[in-house]
């Protein structure tokens, strides 16, 4: 997910996509606290890690 968040903020740039941007922020934001949340170890979403 902070991959794809990553890929729409560059393409969201590159093209002068503000919906991009915005989007591929909230991707980014979202995947870095399951991320932190995963390998703190608390269950995200029924599972022990979040890969």
């Amino acid at each position: 997910m902070i991959l794809v968040g990553v890929i729409l903020l560059i393409i969201g740039f590159l093209i002068g996509s503000s919906v991009l941007w915005t989007i591929g922020i909230i991707l980014a934001v979202i995947g870095a606290a399951l991320w932190i949340l995963g390998s703190m170890g608390h269950a995200v979403g029924g599972r022990r890690h979040y890969y």
